[in-house]
């Protein structure tokens, strides 16, 4: 084994744990990125190109036809292809944590639909399920297995949000296993069956499961309700007759107490797990070679590469396959560095040089490596770890697409994510929307003070209602730190009502009475 360290990795704060990687045609492509993508790359899809130890990022595109896909991060996803004749692969997506910490229980495929020197062109596809959906959930693996010329699709494990019922404040992103239900899905019908085996007694997440033909083996995991790894080797047998297809477990000795490790195949029948953790505090160094071989499982230990002292002594570190027996290997940036969000990565190549060369691999793995952020979570086991399927050593792709996080618009500084005042606690990574108005960006309204700028109504205390008011009104509004000084002109100045005298009250008319002599004298004449 060599390990090499990446010199340099270009916009490497859109590298953080959690994320996962697609190869298709030999390109790897990146997804997941922890926050909500950018005008420059609206897909938050990208293509990674490393060139003499220098990685950069180039973004891709989707058809006219393509469903919103949102970044998830830690989905369970595998390749699938259509049959044995086809040489296109699709990926199947399931899962997964949205930028606003949801979960996802959408399934997508995704597959290459043009290739050019300077563009890719992705579609993505959801599709609905039928029966007995799985609930969202991340921390899981998915796996294509066949069995009887035909195929189907294996779920198992992860973890999810408490019900709301047994939900608080204090406790209300707190997360719990998922049911150790086998969920078999069969894409052709979209219908979905789960099955409850007596032999998983508990539930697992940040696992290592490897599928060949119609058997799975499910190696290690972290359990929630009882804080263990567990130390048992699973092997799961699906049968798919013509009826109702048969699901059998049985344990198999020799499983490693392991969690969020990282297997990689070197071989037709040999694989290399590496990376995880034994427990909350220790990492785990060794390194095991895996063999499989007439449905059966071989498990051994094997000589590890020299690790760096950086890697020896730092609390954490995450990392995934690259595909052709590599490993993408991270672990976090000093808090001196600039830019505080970047890691150091280092490329683990577990095979001989002579033996790197071009085969297609036959069997499918599926690792689930990590689990929260690590501000929420132990620092060593849920470590968000990400997954690399690709092997990445060379691209072909034009350097001049390359995407540049400097050249667009810095949001976290002139856009919805600024400190807009001393009390703001908005941030990108962390944020939930506050107001029924709000989708992926906080709400934020326009101090009239001075120049003016812009504040989050959150901050300001605003209610919702009052928010409404004042985007309807045309009046001027000044923040917290500006009301005092502008008092005068956000609030009306008092009119003072004029006095007016009071009307005098008209005076009645007198009336000359006529003597009576006169009266008759006057009839008298009018009559003549």
């Amino acid at each position: 084994m060599s390990l090499q360290m990446v010199s340099t990795v270009s916009n490497s704060s859109l590298l953080q744990p959690g994320f996962s990687l697609l190869n298709f045609d030999g390109h790897v492509f990146f997804f997941g990125q922890k926050g909500w993508p950018k005008r420059s790359c609206p897909t938050g899809v990208f293509l990674l190109d490393i060139k003499q130890n220098e990685l950069k990022m180039k973004p891709v595109f989707f058809s006219k036809d393509s469903c919103y896909l949102p970044p998830l991060r830690y989905p369970a996803l595998c390749t699938l292809r259509s049959d044995a004749r086809a040489d296109q692969d699709q990926y199947i997506i399931h899962g997964g944590k949205t930028p606003n910490n949801d979960l996802s229980d959408k399934i997508y495929f995704m597959s290459l639909v043009s290739k050019t020197s300077k563009k890719m062109t992705f579609q993505c596809i959801e599709k609905d399920l039928g029966g007995d959906v799985p609930e969202a959930r991340y921390g899981h693996t998915i796996n294509v297995v066949h069995s009887r010329g035909k195929s189907m699709s294996v779920l198992f494990g992860g973890r999810s949000y408490a019900p709301l019922a047994q939900r608080t404040t204090e406790t209300w992103n707190s997360v719990v296993d998922c049911l150790p239900s086998v969920f078999l899905i069969d894409f052709e019908f979209g219908c979905c069956t789960s099955y409850i085996l007596p032999e998983l007694q508990d539930g697992l997440s940040f696992h290592v499961s490897i599928a060949r033909d119609d058997t799975i083996y499910i190696l290690g995991g972290h359990s929630l309700q009882n804080n263990t790894r567990s130390p048992n080797l699973y092997k799961l047998k699906i049968d798919l007759p013509l009826g109702s297809p048969a699901v059998t477990c049985t344990i198999l000795p020799g499983g490693i107490s392991v969690s969020s490790a990282i297997v990689t195949q070197i071989s037709d029948t040999e694989f290399v797990l590496v990376g995880g953790y034994h427990s909350d505090n220790q990492k785990r160094l060794a390194c095991n070679t895996i063999v499989l071989e007439d449905s059966k499982i071989e498990i051994v230990e094997s000589a590890g590469p020299e690790w760096t002292p950086d890697i020896k002594h730092c609390r954490m570190w995450f990392g995934c396959d690259m595909g052709k027996g590599s490993i993408l290997l991270g672990i976090p940036g000093a808090s001196k560095q600039i830019i505080p969000d970047a890691n150091y990565f280092y490329i683990l190549r577990c095979k001989g040089a002579e033996e790197d060369k071009e085969e297609e691999l036959i069997t499918q793995t599926c690792s689930q490596t990590s689990s929260e952020d690590p501000g929420d979570s132990t620092p060593f086991e849920d470590s968000e770890e990400f997954c690399f399927s690709a092997e990445a050593n060379s691209f072909d792709a034009d350097d001049a697409d390359t995407y540049n996080e400097d050249d667009e618009e810095d949001e976290s500084e002139t856009g919805y994510w600024i400190t807009c005042c001393a009390s703001c606690n908005i941030d990108i990574n962390t944020w939930v929307p506050f107001y029924s108005t709000e989708l992926n960006k906080p709400a934020m309204i326009l101090c009239s003070s001075g120049a003016g700028h812009w504040v989050h109504a959150q901050c300001m205390d605003l209610s919702e209602t009052m928010l409404l008011r004042l985007s309807e009104a045309n009046v001027k509004y000044f923040c917290n730190k500006h009301i005092d000084l502008n008092k005068g002109l956000q609030t009306p100045q008092k009119v003072v009502c004029l006095k007016k005298p009071p009307m005098k009250p008209l005076r009645k008319k007198k009336t000359m009475k006529l003597p009576t002599s006169t009266k008759k004298s006057f009839l008298r004449r009018l009559f003549e």
